[in-house]
């Protein structure tokens, strides 16, 4: 187990690779999807409130970080001219149903049930920017993908005494991280453009 000071350094890795990809958006490199990334900046803080009022210590900088760098990020798309803002059936599909998941934490006000619903309501949200960057790689960056993973097990490593309060939302973004660098690195979808 590592000392719980690296949560902080777990934090500010991402941070360096979002601010990276926030630099590529406002330059028109990058593509974002808007309607993932304003509901990857609401989603995180519920389950950021969920665990403070789980207890959850300094591990819950990190899933503030995931919401916060988001909302940077989706400020920044309205820069980016690029920016992908047509909402789609397919991202109305996943954005109300991601919205279903923080009405259920409202209704439940229960704290492990909430980082559940904020869990799967950011898995809905991330699916069309999973589509995105399948079917359009050059549209994303890689390595902040990896940097936030680098991020989340920095301080998964930190936990003394795992629970699924401080430990589930960070296991799901380096899942996630882990699928969204692989699919833009190798362009696995490209082949098919």
């Amino acid at each position: 187990m590592l000392h719980s000071n690296f949560v902080i350094i777990g934090a500010f890795i991402s941070i360096t690779g979002n601010v990276a990809y926030i630099v590529e958006t406002l330059k028109g490199n990058i593509k974002p999807n808007k309607v993932t990334f304003l509901l990857w900046s609401i989603v995180p803080f519920i389950a950021f409130f969920a665990q403070i009022k789980q207890g959850v210590g300094i591990q819950a900088l990190f899933t503030f970080v995931s919401g916060f760098m988001p909302l940077l990020l989706f400020l920044a798309s309205f820069v980016n001219k690029n920016a992908e803002w047509r909402i789609t059936r397919f991202d109305l599909t996943y954005g109300f149903l991601a919205l279903v998941g923080i009405v259920l934490w409202i209704i439940t006000k229960v704290g492990n049930l909430a980082i559940l619903f904020s869990i799967l309501a950011d898995a809905l949200a991330v699916v069309p920017t999973v589509v995105k960057a399948y079917k359009f790689p050059n549209t994303e960056l890689a390595w902040p993908w990896l940097t936030s993973g680098t991020g989340a097990v920095l301080t998964l490593l930190t936990i003394e005494r795992w629970t699924f309060a401080n430990s589930s939302f960070a296991l799901y973004i380096v899942f996630i991280c882990i699928l969204m660098f692989v699919l833009v690195q190798f362009k696995i979808g490209q082949s098919e453009n």
